[in-house]
């Protein structure tokens, strides 16, 4: 019996003993992830900012930007990423110590540190996250050769329509009220490994064409076919608008500036000369109507979303040229407004476009 109790004791003793270091073992990689997080934190930032000048003196050497301008950039990037590593590093060094004064035990704050193991880290105060970062993060390279680049596109201007046998100055619709919106993105790529002369452009955009009729006119169908019509009172408004899904596609010819540092090349087409040819294709997703005016002394506001026969199928010419991000736009539908119509009627758009590098 006696010799059990001891053996029961020695156990008991024995799993506390691993307990203890099993937890001290844990305590100390703790700890020692953290002079690792502290390391990488410094390296992280001092690389981050090395990027961050190596893009000033980029955009310096490309005229983008004055010497003075230059100088502050770097000094304030050069304080930010600081301020970052002194602000990081005191929240690890407080861990740190917190861990080492309480040697493991289970305190408030000695879970806080959360470590994964695909790298991610997340510092919690009080149940606040304050630092998160994941290590793999710091081994991305710098692309040596950025050849594609996606923009925001706007563009606006008048709209109108050509009609067969019939001249612009004739054209039944407003030429000031009748306009065109676009809004879209476009990816630019580089054709030529060692020239970027010319670009591959293609993108995806809405666009919204208006007409406006004249002579107090709106459109009706009549056995299948679009026409316009006098309305029975006098109109405030009457306007027709069809929404467009397209995909453009254009060859981009220009200049631009080259650049090269340790780790990159580039080309710059900012403040050059663009020129730009093609088409686009798409869908035909809404047409609507929208007429104004008195009947019996009240204001009657009708929106009227049919179908008007309108072609389902988009398709058309563009093209575009200008200075860096502005651009004279043209684009011509080589669909009819209307299938069936007796007399074809293809929309044209003429206006602005911007680029928002």
């Amino acid at each position: 019996m006696k010799t059990i109790t001891q053996l029961l004791v020695f156990l008991l003793v024995s799993f506390f003993i691993q307990n203890l270091e099993a937890q001290d073992k844990k305590y100390e990689k703790k700890v020692e992830a953290l002079e690792q997080v502290k390391n990488e934190v410094i390296k992280r930032e001092k690389e981050a900012l090395k990027v961050k000048i190596e893009d000033i003196n980029i955009q310096l050497k490309n005229d983008e930007i004055s010497a003075s301008q230059a100088q502050e950039l770097k000094e304030n990037a050069a304080k930010k990423h600081a301020l970052n590593i002194e602000n990081s590093i005191a929240i690890i060094e407080n861990k740190i110590a917190l861990l080492n004064r309480n040697k493991g035990e289970n305190y408030a704050m000695t879970n806080d540190l959360l470590i994964e193991e695909d790298g991610m880290f997340n510092i919690d105060v009080n149940g606040e996250r304050v630092l998160s970062f994941n290590s793999n993060d710091w081994k991305k390279e710098v692309k040596y050769d950025r050849r594609t680049y996606i923009d925001p596109v706007i563009a606006f201007g008048i709209n109108n329509a050509i009609i067969d046998g019939q001249s612009l100055e004739d054209s039944p619709y407003k030429l000031g009220g009748s306009r065109f919106v676009e809004l879209g993105w476009a990816w630019r790529t580089r054709v030529f490994k060692n020239s970027n002369a010319l670009r591959f452009s293609y993108g995806v955009s809405f666009q919204f064409n208006g007409l406006k009729p004249k002579n107090n006119q709106y459109f009706v169908v009549n056995n299948d076919e679009t026409e316009l019509q006098e309305f029975d009172v006098e109109l405030d408004k009457s306007k027709f608008r069809m929404d467009n899904l397209v995909f453009p596609i254009h060859f981009e010819f220009g200049p631009s500036k080259f650049s090269k540092t340790n780790d990159r090349i580039r080309y710059s087409i900012h403040n050059q000369f663009r020129f730009g040819i093609g088409g686009y294709g798409g869908f035909n997703i809404g047409t609507r109507q929208k007429l104004k005016y008195d009947r019996n002394g009240e204001n009657v506001k009708d929106k009227l979303k049919r179908g008007y026969n309108t072609s389902n199928f988009i398709y058309g010419l563009s093209a575009y040229v200008g200075f860096d991000g502005v651009q004279l736009y043209a684009k011509y539908d080589l669909n009819p407004i209307f299938k069936d119509a007796l007399v074809e009627q293809r929309n044209v758009s003429l206006g602005l476009r911007f680029d928002l590098d």
